[in-house]
């Protein structure tokens, strides 16, 4: 017992020392175990949020590209219509069968009536080839607008269904009804908008024209600009974007939106009503102006390009008088108004850099509520 005693005594220093150093080591192991395992706690958390993130961006990826493929079937139905509209209100063919009988029948026509035939008939060429160019480029791009904000809506439904509905914002599913009014919407150009747009193009086309007899030389330099000032002074016509009249019913306005504002959707709105609403706020966007004046130059450089080459013995590319470019422009009309397939103009569209990129950042950006 004394020794004992006496040990505690002469090591008692020792002891503390060695127990606390003991104890601060064990300390340590569990703080740095505690630690460690909160680290690997925190790599799986972030290894997850990889795979969920990677998840997400891979479905996001093929539903972009799924619902870009969905114009490719709203298009043709459209151009369809289009085309009969078109042929239907800008025919040609009265006009073309009274000057051929007035050539074989010198006395059926006077010269007056001569010089009023070829002049409606240069408007009314000129008005058909700049109005197919507008709308063929205009239903292009409308029906991607369409399928990329219809797009998004029901990628926020599937990413809740795959349990990821943290990451998107919630809001009610659109009815399958409102998607098809939505879509069908493409055909409202060629059911209600085609008489104010062959209007306003008709009065465009004597604009530019008034100046032009039908002995004026013609090359490819001058049908490109007489184009061009055509589209420009019609899609300059009236107040800022009231263009859109012709493709969007003008009861949607009251419920547009700057594009990419945060302005809240009425209470009242119905999904159909939200679709329409989006649709106007990008069409009446400057970037989306941006788009169409760069599509709109891309048909024509091509629509002139092509009747350069396309009409042997003569073409407009070594520059003939007006009152034969006139039957090249007839012609060329029928080649804008294709269906998608084979419509080299609406691939020329689709094909433009920045058009991609536009519908792009519309599908990943689009304004919500």
């Amino acid at each position: 017992m004394l020794s004992v005693r006496d040990f505690w005594r002469r090591h008692r220093r020792k002891v503390f020392v060695t127990v606390g150093v003991l104890g601060s080591g064990y300390l340590l192991y569990k703080l740095y175990g505690a630690q460690r395992h909160g680290v690997q706690e925190l790599e799986r958390e972030l290894a997850v949020q990889r795979e969920t993130e990677d998840l997400m961006k891979a479905q996001m990826q093929a539903h972009f590209e799924n619902i870009q493929k969905m114009s490719d079937v709203t298009l043709p139905h459209a151009m369809h219509e289009l085309s009969c509209r078109i042929t239907e209100e800008l025919d040609l063919s009265h006009l073309l069968e009274r000057l051929i009988q007035g050539k074989g029948q010198p006395n059926t026509l006077t010269q007056s009536e001569k010089l009023d035939l070829w002049s409606r008939l240069k408007i009314l060429s000129f008005t058909r080839m700049t109005l197919s160019v507008w709308a063929t480029t205009m239903l292009s791009l409308y029906t991607k607008v369409q399928v990329n904000i219809l797009g998004r809506h029901l990628y926020i439904d599937t990413a809740r269904s795959l349990g990821i509905s943290d990451s998107v914002e919630s809001g009610d599913v659109v009815d399958r009804e409102d998607q098809k009014k939505f879509l069908d919407n493409i055909d409202f150009l060629s059911q209600h908008g085609m008489p104010a747009l062959i209007s306003d193009m008709e009065a465009a086309t004597k604009e530019v024209l008034k100046g032009k007899q039908l002995s004026t030389f013609f090359n490819s330099t001058t049908l490109h600009e007489t184009i061009m000032q055509i589209l420009n002074s019609f899609m300059s016509m009236g107040t800022p974007n009231s263009w859109i009249k012709y493709m969007i019913p003008e009861d949607v306005r009251p419920y547009s939106t700057t594009y990419g504002s945060d302005d809240p959707v009425p209470f009242d709105m119905t999904e159909f009503e939200q679709l329409m609403m989006e649709a106007w706020a990008v069409l009446s966007s400057a970037e989306f102006g941006s788009i169409v004046e760069i599509s709109l130059k891309a048909v024509v450089d091509t629509l002139v390009e092509l009747m350069g080459t396309k009409f042997s013995g003569g073409s407009v590319a070594g520059g003939l008088p007006l009152a034969r470019v006139l039957p090249q422009v007839a012609q060329m009309c029928p080649l804008l108004l294709e269906e998608p397939r084979k419509n080299q103009f609406i691939q020329i569209i689709k094909n433009i850099q920045e058009v991609e990129l536009f519908f792009t950042l519309l599908y990943a950006n689009m304004p919500h509520a």
